[in-house]
């Protein structure tokens, strides 16, 4: 028993690590590669999202869908973080998605909904 236990803790602090907490960063990161797959990982139950000025609520599958249509006909190239604020309960970010179009004003808010972090809003104005 005696060592046994070091390795329980071991396994549980091992565990700790790895039940992560969504972030900001790993939105950001799937935008900047247009992959509307990695990105449903962080959606709430509905999202709420702007295109081309015209805003809706979608649920995780609708919201994926149009995430990825908007990113293949765009053509990602690149996004740039403008400004990011996180507190407690909330994150929000402002950046400039540069796509083969033209570039948009990206604005994404996450809050917290139990032990998660959940993308709650995407906003995609052109600029």
């Amino acid at each position: 028993m005696r060592r046994t236990l070091p390795y329980i803790f071991l396994s549980l602090f091992t565990f700790s690590l790895l039940s992560f907490s969504y972030s900001i960063d790993d939105v950001v990161s799937a935008i900047k590669t247009g992959d509307a797959n990695k990105m449903s990982r962080y959606f709430d139950n509905l999202v709420e999202i702007t295109l081309h000025e015209r805003s809706n609520s979608y649920s995780r599958s609708q919201a994926e869908v149009i995430l990825k249509d908007f990113f293949s006909n765009s053509g990602v190239k690149n996004f740039k973080v403008l400004h990011k604020v996180t507190n407690n309960d909330s994150e929000f970010c402002v950046g400039s998605l540069t796509t083969k179009n033209g570039e948009f004003r990206t604005t994404i808010f996450m809050k917290t909904r139990g032990d998660k972090k959940l993308l709650q809003e995407l906003r995609f104005d052109s600029q």
